[in-house]
């Protein structure tokens, strides 16, 4: 069998297992990418998530000695919701991020490349083959871009002519030496719209995040979250589309191509105040097989809080002072405080003022007392 034949079968392979777009590039250094990671870790950009080792994510022989090629796959998913649950003035609801939709996709993909692998090394039994997605040390969108699959965006996600920027990516190296496919040129332009967009001015320049001011990420961490970031959040639980959602080649993209990756709206736009008492077996039988979870509810929860403050929800008082007088988790008490002090009124004052009598911790406190002054603010204003 030729390289070429050979090529083909992988192709149509991938196409027969629901993969709707393949790319094939070398295994050479992706050198261009050193400087932009050394810029991101000298500026301090980076999230904390990423393979430290800027070698491993530039050289991928040291991933796969003797590797030769390198496989991007691409799989759409869906921008829209069928029967999307409205929020009502009593029953208050935040929204996962589409990346978080149906079922993890680091197991979607994972299940396809598996497939994959297995599919070439019966083609090639000498052959070696690796896989990762998403936590891997290879930048995802680098290899994707090189591939052939899409241009990496001002937005930092990977836009393809087909689907857009709604893609999950994974990569297979392998020591087959494919015939790699001609990369994809830069096509955002002159078009700055994502990062005019960005609630909080994370895309420093086209094609450059600074990660720890995305929304993206700041739904993902577990300690307080700054209060200049708070109203930004809106009503989101875990991550943010704001930058997909404005970009011109994302408009009427929407695909429905894999039923594991459709949304429960339950799940996806779920309501706020259940979500501020949930057990930790409840939280991992509801939410535990999307993506927003693998942070545990901690994270969720706090964003929870912050969101019901953003919408003034009185409703939600009861919940909230059962959070602050019972909560024994510091982060989970104070953002319930600063909540209580974006809500207002009188009753919320009572209740920030008792706890105030009780509360040890000092950060809480330090909460209280900023709730405490804007209420008073408020009223003097």
């Amino acid at each position: 069998m030729t390289g070429a034949q050979l090529k083909e079968k992988v192709i149509a392979y991938s196409k027969s297992i629901g993969i709707d777009k393949i790319g094939f590039t070398t295994a050479d250094p992706f050198t261009e990418l050193k400087e932009r990671l050394r810029t991101q870790q000298e500026n301090g950009f980076q999230s904390g998530f990423e393979e430290p080792d800027i070698k491993k994510r530039i050289h991928p022989e040291l991933l796969l000695p003797k590797a030769r090629s390198i496989i991007s796959i691409a799989l759409a998913y869906p921008s829209k919701m069928k029967d999307a649950p409205r929020s009502t003035r009593d029953d208050r609801r935040g929204i996962f991020c589409r990346a978080s939709w149906g079922k993890d996709y680091h197991d979607v993909l994972r299940s396809k490349m598996n497939q994959m692998e297995q599919y070439i090394l019966e083609l090639n039994p000498e052959a070696k083959v690796a896989s990762m997605v998403d936590t891997g040390e290879l930048s995802d969108r680098a290899v994707a871009q090189r591939a052939g699959i899409g241009w990496s965006g001002k937005n930092c996600a990977t836009i393809t002519p087909e689907f857009g920027s709604y893609v999950y990516l994974g990569e297979l190296i392998t020591t087959i030496p494919f015939e790699p496919d001609q990369p994809m040129t830069d096509q955002c332009g002159t078009c700055n719209k994502c990062v005019d967009a960005c609630p909080t001015g994370a895309l420093v320049t086209g094609g450059q995040l600074d990660s720890n001011k995305c929304i993206a990420f700041l739904t993902q961490t577990k300690g307080f979250l700054p209060e200049r970031y708070r109203e930004k959040l809106g009503n989101r639980l875990y991550g943010c589309d704001t930058c997909q959602q404005v970009c011109p080649e994302n408009k009427g993209k929407d695909f429905h191509h894999h039923p594991e990756m459709e949304p429960d709206p339950e799940i996806a736009k779920p309501k706020l105040k259940p979500l501020l008492t949930i057990s930790n077996r409840e939280f991992r039988e509801k939410f535990g097989p999307v993506a927003g979870s693998w942070r545990g509810k901690k994270p969720i929860q706090r964003n929870a809080i912050i969101a019901l403050g953003n919408f003034k929800d009185a409703t939600a008082l009861p919940e909230l002072l059962h959070v602050l007088r019972e909560d024994p988790r510091p982060v989970i008490r104070g953002t319930a405080a600063w909540s209580l002090g974006k809500i207002g009124g009188e009753e919320a004052e009572i209740v920030l003022k008792s706890a105030k009598e009780r509360e040890k911790d000092e950060d809480v406190l330090a909460e209280i007392d900023r709730s405490l002054n804007m209420m008073d603010n408020r009223v003097r204003t």
